[in-house]
């Protein structure tokens, strides 16, 4: 399922499907924005999304081999919820 299926499911709840994109849109860049923020969204049922900072390691560049130092980064983290695990098994 990509974003157009999933707008497409809910504008059969919704009344129009520009009403669907509206809504999918606004919640999607609510969540990039909280955790642009470093604030977790916590979905009851669904899941967590929450930062995590990756922190600063040695790497290797493929092409000559040379090791490199990677950067520490923070990286964006979905962590299912129980009735969303008891879905899939």
């Amino acid at each position: 399922m990509n974003k157009g299926d999933l707008i497409n499911e809910v504008a059969n709840v919704v009344s129009s499907k520009k009403e669907a994109q509206a809504a999918v849109d606004c919640v999607l860049s609510t969540i990039v924005g909280a955790l642009g923020n470093n604030d977790a969204v916590q979905l009851v049922g669904f899941g967590t999304f929450k930062v995590n900072k990756r922190k600063a390691r040695e790497g290797r560049n493929p092409q000559t081999g040379a090791t490199m130092q990677i950067a520490e980064k923070m990286v964006p983290k979905f962590t299912p919820g129980k009735a969303m695990k008891d879905a899939v098994n």
